[in-house]
Protein backbone atom coordinates (compact mmCIF):
# COMPACT_ATOMS: atom_id res chain seq x y z
CA UNK A 1 0.00 0.00 0.00
CA UNK A 2 1.67 3.08 -0.89
CA UNK A 3 1.58 6.05 1.61
CA UNK A 4 1.76 10.12 1.79
CA UNK A 5 1.81 12.50 4.76
CA UNK A 6 -0.15 15.60 3.13
CA UNK A 7 0.86 18.76 4.40
CA UNK A 8 -2.41 21.45 5.02
CA UNK A 9 -3.16 24.45 6.12
CA UNK A 10 -4.62 24.55 9.35
CA UNK A 11 -7.96 26.15 7.85
CA UNK A 12 -8.84 23.74 5.59
CA UNK A 13 -12.35 22.34 7.54
CA UNK A 14 -13.22 25.73 8.42
CA UNK A 15 -15.95 26.54 6.94
CA UNK A 16 -15.81 30.62 7.83
CA UNK A 17 -13.08 30.41 5.20
CA UNK A 18 -13.86 28.15 2.71
CA UNK A 19 -11.27 28.54 -0.88
CA UNK A 20 -10.83 26.22 -3.93
CA UNK A 21 -7.60 25.72 -2.36
CA UNK A 22 -9.01 24.16 0.37
CA UNK A 23 -12.16 22.13 -1.43
CA UNK A 24 -9.28 20.44 -3.65
CA UNK A 25 -6.88 19.56 -0.85
CA UNK A 26 -9.92 18.20 0.62
CA UNK A 27 -11.04 16.17 -2.68
CA UNK A 28 -7.84 14.51 -3.24
CA UNK A 29 -6.84 13.57 0.47
CA UNK A 30 -10.06 11.26 -0.10
CA UNK A 31 -10.02 10.64 -3.31
CA UNK A 32 -6.55 9.15 -2.47
CA UNK A 33 -7.93 7.06 0.27
CA UNK A 34 -10.23 6.00 -1.98
CA UNK A 35 -7.83 4.44 -4.43
CA UNK A 36 -5.96 2.49 -1.40
CA UNK A 37 -3.42 5.21 -0.22
CA UNK A 38 -2.87 5.35 3.38
CA UNK A 39 -3.35 9.10 3.77
CA UNK A 40 -2.00 10.68 6.94
CA UNK A 41 -3.14 14.53 6.89
CA UNK A 42 -0.60 17.26 9.10
CA UNK A 43 -2.23 20.62 9.33
CA UNK A 44 0.21 23.54 10.07
CA UNK A 45 -2.01 26.52 11.57
CA UNK A 46 -0.99 29.56 11.12
CA UNK A 47 -1.06 32.84 8.66
CA UNK A 48 0.01 30.85 5.76
CA UNK A 49 1.33 32.28 3.68
CA UNK A 50 3.05 34.65 5.64
CA UNK A 51 4.40 32.35 8.65
CA UNK A 52 5.88 33.49 11.92
CA UNK A 53 8.56 31.84 13.61
CA UNK A 54 6.30 29.09 15.89
CA UNK A 55 4.61 27.90 12.33
CA UNK A 56 7.79 27.77 10.48
CA UNK A 57 9.70 25.78 13.62
CA UNK A 58 6.31 23.43 13.96
CA UNK A 59 6.77 22.69 9.58
CA UNK A 60 10.63 22.21 10.59
CA UNK A 61 9.56 19.98 13.27
CA UNK A 62 6.81 18.00 11.23
CA UNK A 63 9.15 17.17 8.43
CA UNK A 64 12.00 16.38 10.76
CA UNK A 65 9.88 13.73 12.31
CA UNK A 66 8.90 11.88 8.74
CA UNK A 67 10.80 8.93 8.20
CA UNK A 68 13.84 8.66 5.13
CA UNK A 69 12.14 8.28 1.82
CA UNK A 70 8.58 8.89 3.14
CA UNK A 71 6.40 11.23 0.46
CA UNK A 72 5.34 14.76 1.23
CA UNK A 73 2.37 16.50 -0.70
CA UNK A 74 2.74 20.19 0.64
CA UNK A 75 -0.18 22.66 -0.36
CA UNK A 76 1.97 25.42 -1.82
CA UNK A 77 0.11 28.04 0.16
CA UNK A 78 2.24 26.54 3.19
CA UNK A 79 5.57 25.64 1.07
CA UNK A 80 6.43 28.56 -1.11
CA UNK A 81 7.74 30.74 1.60
CA UNK A 82 9.65 28.72 3.47
CA UNK A 83 12.47 26.99 1.24
CA UNK A 84 14.78 27.05 4.30
CA UNK A 85 12.65 25.11 6.13
CA UNK A 86 12.43 22.11 3.05
CA UNK A 87 15.93 22.45 2.05
CA UNK A 88 17.39 20.45 4.53
CA UNK A 89 14.78 17.58 4.05
CA UNK A 90 14.68 17.63 0.07
CA UNK A 91 17.69 14.99 -0.26
CA UNK A 92 15.79 12.37 2.08
CA UNK A 93 12.05 13.28 1.73
CA UNK A 94 9.99 12.86 -1.30
CA UNK A 95 8.48 16.33 -1.34
CA UNK A 96 6.05 17.41 -3.82
CA UNK A 97 3.98 20.73 -4.18
CA UNK A 98 0.58 21.74 -4.97
CA UNK A 99 0.61 24.86 -6.45
CA UNK A 100 -2.52 26.57 -6.29
CA UNK A 101 -1.73 30.20 -7.17
CA UNK A 102 1.86 31.11 -7.90
CA UNK A 103 3.49 33.74 -5.88
CA UNK A 104 6.22 34.33 -8.14
CA UNK A 105 9.11 35.77 -6.12
CA UNK A 106 12.81 34.36 -5.17
CA UNK A 107 11.29 32.31 -1.70
CA UNK A 108 8.84 30.00 -4.37
CA UNK A 109 11.51 29.71 -6.94
CA UNK A 110 13.75 27.97 -3.94
CA UNK A 111 10.92 26.25 -2.70
CA UNK A 112 10.09 24.49 -5.62
CA UNK A 113 13.77 23.95 -6.35
CA UNK A 114 13.69 21.24 -3.17
CA UNK A 115 10.71 19.70 -4.15
CA UNK A 116 10.75 16.82 -6.35
CA UNK A 117 7.88 17.22 -7.96
CA UNK A 118 5.35 20.07 -8.83
CA UNK A 119 1.99 19.63 -9.49
CA UNK A 120 -0.03 22.59 -10.41
CA UNK A 121 -4.12 23.14 -10.63
CA UNK A 122 -3.97 24.34 -14.74
CA UNK A 123 -1.85 24.41 -17.80
CA UNK A 124 -1.56 28.15 -17.43
CA UNK A 125 -0.11 27.64 -14.02
CA UNK A 126 2.25 25.14 -15.31
CA UNK A 127 3.12 27.12 -18.14
CA UNK A 128 3.71 30.69 -15.91
CA UNK A 129 6.28 28.79 -13.61
CA UNK A 130 8.22 27.07 -16.23
CA UNK A 131 8.44 30.50 -17.44
CA UNK A 132 9.35 31.80 -14.52
CA UNK A 133 11.63 29.22 -12.96
CA UNK A 134 14.80 26.79 -14.25
CA UNK A 135 12.58 23.72 -13.08
CA UNK A 136 12.59 20.37 -15.62
CA UNK A 137 9.19 20.47 -17.40
CA UNK A 138 9.14 16.44 -16.85
CA UNK A 139 8.92 17.77 -12.91
CA UNK A 140 5.93 19.85 -13.21
CA UNK A 141 2.23 17.89 -14.09
CA UNK A 142 -1.31 19.08 -13.97
CA UNK A 143 -3.70 17.97 -12.09
CA UNK A 144 -7.22 20.43 -12.66
CA UNK A 145 -9.69 20.51 -10.31
CA UNK A 146 -13.25 18.12 -11.12
CA UNK A 147 -16.40 19.25 -10.04
CA UNK A 148 -19.45 16.81 -8.62
CA UNK A 149 -22.22 16.60 -11.25
CA UNK A 150 -25.32 18.60 -10.25
CA UNK A 151 -28.88 19.14 -11.33
CA UNK A 152 -29.76 21.61 -14.23
CA UNK A 153 -30.65 25.51 -12.38
CA UNK A 154 -33.91 26.28 -14.05
CA UNK A 155 -33.11 29.99 -14.61
CA UNK A 156 -35.74 33.10 -15.14
CA UNK A 157 -36.65 34.38 -17.79
CA UNK A 158 -35.11 37.85 -17.68
CA UNK A 159 -31.84 36.36 -16.27
CA UNK A 160 -31.52 39.28 -13.63
CA UNK A 161 -30.65 36.85 -11.32
CA UNK A 162 -26.57 37.45 -10.75
CA UNK A 163 -24.32 35.54 -8.59
CA UNK A 164 -20.95 36.37 -7.81
CA UNK A 165 -18.66 33.41 -5.35
CA UNK A 166 -15.33 35.03 -4.48
CA UNK A 167 -13.72 35.99 -1.35
CA UNK A 168 -14.20 39.78 -1.02
CA UNK A 169 -11.15 41.11 -1.85
CA UNK A 170 -9.56 43.59 -4.61
CA UNK A 171 -8.28 40.31 -6.63
CA UNK A 172 -11.42 39.05 -7.15
CA UNK A 173 -12.30 42.66 -8.15
CA UNK A 174 -15.48 43.12 -6.59
CA UNK A 175 -15.04 46.94 -6.62
CA UNK A 176 -14.98 46.61 -10.67
CA UNK A 177 -18.26 44.52 -10.19
CA UNK A 178 -19.71 47.41 -7.98
CA UNK A 179 -18.85 49.86 -10.66
CA UNK A 180 -20.25 48.18 -13.49
CA UNK A 181 -23.32 47.16 -11.60
CA UNK A 182 -23.88 50.89 -10.66
CA UNK A 183 -23.75 51.30 -14.59
CA UNK A 184 -26.66 49.03 -15.13
CA UNK A 185 -28.63 50.38 -12.08
CA UNK A 186 -31.32 51.01 -14.96
CA UNK A 187 -32.28 47.39 -16.12
CA UNK A 188 -33.94 44.59 -13.38
CA UNK A 189 -31.60 42.20 -11.80
CA UNK A 190 -30.30 41.59 -8.32
CA UNK A 191 -26.46 40.43 -7.14
CA UNK A 192 -25.32 37.91 -4.80
CA UNK A 193 -21.67 38.39 -3.65
CA UNK A 194 -21.30 34.62 -1.50
CA UNK A 195 -17.75 34.26 -0.15
CA UNK A 196 -15.32 35.63 2.95
CA UNK A 197 -16.15 39.44 4.00
CA UNK A 198 -13.25 39.20 6.70
CA UNK A 199 -10.12 38.87 4.16
CA UNK A 200 -9.67 42.41 3.26
CA UNK A 201 -12.22 44.77 6.09
CA UNK A 202 -11.38 48.13 4.69
CA UNK A 203 -12.03 46.92 1.30
CA UNK A 204 -15.26 45.68 1.97
CA UNK A 205 -16.01 48.85 4.38
CA UNK A 206 -15.14 50.71 1.20
CA UNK A 207 -17.64 48.35 -1.02
CA UNK A 208 -20.84 49.34 1.29
CA UNK A 209 -20.24 52.74 0.74
CA UNK A 210 -19.78 52.78 -2.39
CA UNK A 211 -22.78 50.62 -2.97
CA UNK A 212 -24.92 52.89 -0.80
CA UNK A 213 -23.43 56.07 -2.30
CA UNK A 214 -24.85 54.15 -5.66
CA UNK A 215 -28.49 53.51 -4.13
CA UNK A 216 -27.41 49.50 -4.78
CA UNK A 217 -27.78 48.36 -0.87
CA UNK A 218 -31.21 46.54 -1.61
CA UNK A 219 -30.11 44.88 -4.57
CA UNK A 220 -26.26 43.53 -4.01
CA UNK A 221 -26.63 41.42 -1.19
CA UNK A 222 -23.63 40.69 0.63
CA UNK A 223 -24.42 36.92 2.35
CA UNK A 224 -20.79 35.73 3.54
CA UNK A 225 -19.51 32.27 3.11
CA UNK A 226 -21.67 29.25 1.87
CA UNK A 227 -20.97 25.92 1.91
CA UNK A 228 -23.23 22.86 1.19
CA UNK A 229 -26.56 23.11 0.78
CA UNK A 230 -26.85 26.76 0.77
CA UNK A 231 -24.21 26.86 -1.64
CA UNK A 232 -25.77 24.57 -3.45
CA UNK A 233 -29.18 26.53 -3.73
CA UNK A 234 -27.48 29.87 -4.69
CA UNK A 235 -26.14 27.99 -8.11
CA UNK A 236 -29.46 26.61 -8.43
CA UNK A 237 -31.23 30.02 -8.17
CA UNK A 238 -28.46 31.82 -10.34
CA UNK A 239 -29.19 32.83 -14.05
CA UNK A 240 -25.57 34.21 -14.59
CA UNK A 241 -22.12 33.61 -12.76
CA UNK A 242 -20.14 37.06 -12.53
CA UNK A 243 -16.42 36.48 -11.78
CA UNK A 244 -14.51 39.72 -12.35
CA UNK A 245 -11.12 38.68 -10.95
CA UNK A 246 -8.17 40.57 -11.76
CA UNK A 247 -6.20 36.91 -11.54
CA UNK A 248 -7.06 33.73 -11.75
CA UNK A 249 -5.46 31.02 -12.21
CA UNK A 250 -8.21 28.33 -12.66
CA UNK A 251 -11.79 29.49 -11.32
CA UNK A 252 -13.47 26.35 -9.64
CA UNK A 253 -16.58 28.39 -9.31
CA UNK A 254 -17.09 28.36 -12.59
CA UNK A 255 -17.47 24.53 -13.14
CA UNK A 256 -19.45 25.08 -10.37
CA UNK A 257 -21.58 27.44 -12.36
CA UNK A 258 -21.36 25.13 -15.43
CA UNK A 259 -22.27 21.68 -13.81
CA UNK A 260 -25.52 23.18 -13.76
CA UNK A 261 -25.99 24.72 -16.98
CA UNK A 262 -25.62 28.26 -15.79
CA UNK A 263 -23.25 30.90 -17.78
CA UNK A 264 -20.55 32.98 -16.70
CA UNK A 265 -19.35 36.16 -17.68
CA UNK A 266 -15.60 36.27 -16.46
CA UNK A 267 -12.36 38.51 -16.69
CA UNK A 268 -9.61 36.97 -19.81
CA UNK A 269 -7.02 36.80 -17.46
CA UNK A 270 -5.36 33.59 -16.33
CA UNK A 271 -6.83 30.17 -16.26
CA UNK A 272 -10.25 31.66 -16.67
CA UNK A 273 -10.60 31.30 -20.91
CA UNK A 274 -9.88 27.92 -20.44
CA UNK A 275 -11.74 26.45 -17.42
CA UNK A 276 -14.89 28.39 -19.62
CA UNK A 277 -14.03 26.32 -22.59
CA UNK A 278 -16.35 25.52 -25.42
CA UNK A 279 -19.17 23.37 -25.67
CA UNK A 280 -18.53 20.66 -28.32
CA UNK A 281 -19.68 22.79 -31.08
CA UNK A 282 -16.99 25.77 -30.52
CA UNK A 283 -19.34 28.02 -28.92
CA UNK A 284 -18.41 29.70 -25.30
CA UNK A 285 -20.74 29.10 -22.53
CA UNK A 286 -20.39 32.63 -21.31
CA UNK A 287 -18.57 36.10 -21.85
CA UNK A 288 -15.26 37.50 -21.31
CA UNK A 289 -14.15 40.87 -20.75
CA UNK A 290 -10.52 42.37 -20.26
CA UNK A 291 -9.84 42.34 -16.68
CA UNK A 292 -9.66 45.32 -14.56
CA UNK A 293 -12.22 47.16 -17.20
CA UNK A 294 -15.75 47.93 -15.29
CA UNK A 295 -16.40 49.53 -18.71
CA UNK A 296 -16.66 46.28 -20.34
CA UNK A 297 -18.03 44.06 -17.92
CA UNK A 298 -21.10 46.74 -17.80
CA UNK A 299 -21.25 46.26 -21.42
CA UNK A 300 -21.30 42.24 -21.32
CA UNK A 301 -23.74 42.35 -18.01
CA UNK A 302 -26.75 44.87 -20.74
CA UNK A 303 -26.10 42.55 -23.32
CA UNK A 304 -27.08 39.46 -21.15
CA UNK A 305 -29.69 41.12 -19.84
CA UNK A 306 -31.55 42.62 -22.73
CA UNK A 307 -30.49 40.03 -25.61
CA UNK A 308 -33.01 37.30 -25.27
CA UNK A 309 -31.18 34.91 -28.14
CA UNK A 310 -27.81 35.60 -26.68
CA UNK A 311 -29.32 34.25 -23.23
CA UNK A 312 -30.75 31.54 -25.14
CA UNK A 313 -27.18 30.88 -27.01
CA UNK A 314 -25.07 31.06 -23.75
CA UNK A 315 -27.43 28.59 -21.45
CA UNK A 316 -27.72 25.88 -24.63
CA UNK A 317 -23.93 26.31 -24.74
CA UNK A 318 -23.03 25.71 -20.79
CA UNK A 319 -25.69 22.79 -20.58
CA UNK A 320 -23.71 21.62 -23.90
CA UNK A 321 -20.29 22.24 -21.93
CA UNK A 322 -21.83 20.77 -19.12
CA UNK A 323 -21.43 17.25 -20.24
CA UNK A 324 -17.72 17.58 -21.23
CA UNK A 325 -16.72 18.45 -17.40
CA UNK A 326 -14.85 15.49 -15.72
CA UNK A 327 -14.82 14.87 -11.89
CA UNK A 328 -13.02 14.50 -9.04
CA UNK A 329 -11.67 11.01 -10.09
CA UNK A 330 -9.82 12.14 -12.59
CA UNK A 331 -7.99 15.03 -10.28
CA UNK A 332 -7.26 12.47 -8.28
CA UNK A 333 -5.65 10.06 -10.87
CA UNK A 334 -3.31 12.69 -12.26
CA UNK A 335 -2.50 13.63 -9.01
CA UNK A 336 -1.48 10.02 -7.60
CA UNK A 337 0.23 9.55 -11.06
CA UNK A 338 2.40 12.41 -10.09
CA UNK A 339 3.26 11.47 -6.88
CA UNK A 340 4.07 7.84 -7.97
CA UNK A 341 6.93 9.13 -10.24
CA UNK A 342 8.01 11.27 -7.40
CA UNK A 343 8.92 7.92 -6.12
CA UNK A 344 10.32 6.52 -8.46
Amino acid sequence: MTAVHVVLPGDIDDPANPSGGNAYDRHVCRGLAALGWTVREHQVPGGWPHPGEPERAALAGLLGALPDGATVLLDGLVASTVPDVLAPHAARLRLAVLVHLPIEDEAERRALAAATAVVTTSEWTRRRLLARYPLAPDRVSVAPPGVDPAPLASGTPGGGRLLCVAAVTPIKGHDLLAAALAEIADLDWTCDWIGPLDRDPAFVHRLRRRLTATGLTGRVRLAGPRAGADLADAYAAADLLVLPSRRETYGMVVTEALARGVPVLASETGGLPATLGRAPGGDRPGLLVPPDDAGAAAGALRRWLTDPGLRDRLRRAARQRRDTLTGWPVTVDRLATALKEATA
